[in-house]
């Protein structure tokens, strides 16, 4: 799209109609998230081990889907298509959560319509700019904004009418946020271009490329790494959620703060942290000082793991009483720096290593880690009620910390591959992929 054409706060009209998308999508699905493990434990009264299995199962689908739909989006149904088929499913799963016999169903449903909408929505950010656009630089940064928005919101509005006057009413309210965002994006559609099945760029088979066998055994091998990291990265909004309902003061004066609210900190921190974060990667980058990717990723698995440690003092100290709340908001502002280190980076890593003309595909790839990082996320909580919330903070610090090494040995080999992956985009003419973003959790 021209630079030319009519923009909205110096960008794209359309960067803006996906922006409040993916804002509104957000709300919707952190908004029910956020409820999810109190109201199985409190009103379906499922114990603590299988809710949290559960929770685990859930999340690890809501991200297995998108590698399909990644497919699909690539080589039938177009972006557009796959976002609009994928936000209507998502939709009606958050309206069937009203329902208690539908809960099942309900998170089935909304796990198959993010498979179509999560990996076509940013993906579609690329195509707004021409290849010599200056703008596109800021693209994603724009867009993550609205991720966070999102985020931040949900759990204030959904978590709050869930908690004072019933679960039917955060989850209804979820919904809602999710037809706004399919709405905004029906209006939209003419700001943004045409989309249809991606074709191959002609002269990508003779070209000379990566070895795909290569390639393939990297992401497997970061995939893992980052698989390990997620079964204590996820415990937010399951093990430690948990203990802020029963092991955190949070009382201040005569009112009680939700603690669903607690929920909100993460996108929150996000939010102020970027900014920081990424002027001081451009000054480091600058002066010739910056970090790989893998070491960029390490660095995210040790904060993230110092977070828990963190937490587990504070649990020990508390015993056999309750935290003070304020401790949160140190350990969300660790664990947020941490996971801006790790998650965005990875994401990013496979964007620029993916194949030409399967970009939707690639990406979706990096889902199957969090997958299996939410799997094991499942079975990790399963440890909460076998172990003191001390021990237990300590065990997910140790996991984080494998993670980081098992990253960092990857350094050398996901440098080589970064490098013949750009030589190879810059011998067939085309632009190297922006670096996208995943949401806050």
């Amino acid at each position: 799209m021209s630079p030319a054409q009519p923009t909205w706060f110096g960008q794209p009209r359309g960067l803006t109609i996906l922006f409040l998308t993916e804002m509104w999508s957000q709300f919707s699905y952190y908004g029910m998230r956020a409820l999810l493990v109190y109201y199985m434990i409190k009103q379906l009264l499922i114990g603590q081990e299988k809710a949290s299995f559960i929770y685990g199962i859930y999340t690890a689908m809501a991200y297995f889907t998108p590698i399909i739909g990644g497919v699909v989006a690539d080589r039938w149904l177009g972006k557009r298509r796959a976002v609009t088929i994928g936000a209507a499913v998502m939709a009606a799963g958050h309206f069937m959560m009203t329902f208690e016999p539908l809960f099942f169903a309900a998170l089935a449903t909304i796990a198959l319509g993010n498979g179509l909408f999560l990996p076509s929505l940013p993906s579609q950010i690329n195509d707004l700019y021409l290849p010599e656009d200056p703008r596109r630089g800021w693209a994603y940064n724009v867009y993550y904004v609205g991720i966070n928005i999102g985020a931040f919101l949900a759990p204030l509005v959904c978590g709050a009418l869930g908690e004072f006057y019933g679960w039917h009413w955060g989850f209804g309210a979820a919904g809602i946020g999710m037809l706004a965002g399919l709405c905004i994006y029906w209006f939209g559609a003419r700001y943004l271009p045409p989309q249809g099945p991606v074709a191959r760029p002609q002269g990508i088979d003779s070209a000379p490329k990566l070895k795909v066998g290569s390639t393939l055994l990297l992401l497997v091998a970061v995939g893992f790494a980052v698989t390990i990291f997620r079964g204590s990265y996820e415990q937010v909004g399951n093990t430690v959620a948990l203990w802020i309902d029963s092991g955190v003061d949070r009382t201040v004066g005569h009112a009680v703060i939700p603690m669903t609210w607690f929920q909100s900190l993460n996108p929150l921190m996000v939010f102020l942290m970027t900014p920081l974060l990424l002027a001081r990667w451009r000054r480091k980058a600058a002066a010739g000082r910056q970090a790989s990717s893998m070491q960029k990723m390490a660095w995210g698995a040790l904060i993230v793991g110092a977070a828990y440690l963190l937490l587990a003092v504070v649990a020990f100290q508390a015993q056999p009483g309750r935290a003070n709340w304020i401790w949160l908001t140190l350990f969300f502002s660790l664990f947020t720096f941490g996971e801006l280190h790790i998650l965005p980076t990875g994401l990013g890593l496979f964007a620029r290593v993916a194949p030409i003309g399967l970009g939707a595909t690639t990406v979706a790839a990096w889902f199957l880690a969090i997958f299996s990082g939410s799997l094991a996320a499942g079975a990790v909580g399963t440890l909460w009620s076998a172990t003191t919330p001390g021990r237990f903070f300590v065990l997910l610090g140790i996991i984080a910390a494998l993670a980081a090494a098992l990253l960092l040995s990857l350094d050398g080999v996901t440098r080589r591959t970064e490098n013949r992956r750009a030589l190879e985009a810059i011998q067939l003419g085309v632009p190297q992929p922006l670096m996208p973003v995943e949401p806050a959790r």
